[in-house]
């Protein structure tokens, strides 16, 4: 009988041993970003190579990708300062606030931005206006 209880004891034990290193674990895990393309959109409008639009847009995306994900929504709007020829954008990570839990690190969003950013660039080449659409992060600029 008490071989039994003994046996029992180390089992309940393992158990929670096991559920406690799931429970550590799942908190501390970092996910990767889903960066799969599911939309890319180009304004049919273009700039030229000496445009001020090209220093406003590269001002624009820029600062999307580094401050967005510092925000505690993953969620940004931004203008350039240059008047001259000013360019808007947006940018924004999945963020479950209803569930007050991020679906994101920060580091994992800034990922996704920089993949959205650079599917721009290359879609996009001198567009006035772009959006690309991933699975966990979105951005879009515009010339106004």
């Amino acid at each position: 009988m008490s071989n039994n209880a003994s046996n029992f004891a180390a089992s309940t034990t393992i158990s929670l041993v096991l559920c406690l290193l799931l429970l550590w674990s799942s908190s501390v895990c970092e996910c990767v970003p889903n960066t799969n393309i599911t939309s890319v959109l180009c304004n049919s409008g273009v700039y030229t190579s000496g445009d001020p639009f090209a220093i406003s847009l590269s001002y624009v995306l820029e600062d999307l990708e580094e401050v967005t994900p510092t925000q505690e929504t993953y969620d940004y709007y931004n203008i350039s300062p240059y008047p001259n020829a000013f360019a808007y954008g947006h940018a924004a990570c999945n963020n479950n606030m209803e569930k007050k839990k991020k679906n994101l690190t920060s580091s994992d969003c800034k990922a996704c931005l920089g993949v959205a950013k650079a599917t721009i660039l290359s879609s996009c080449e001198k567009r006035i206006g772009a959006r690309s659409v991933l699975h966990d992060c979105t951005i879009r600029n515009q010339f106004e």
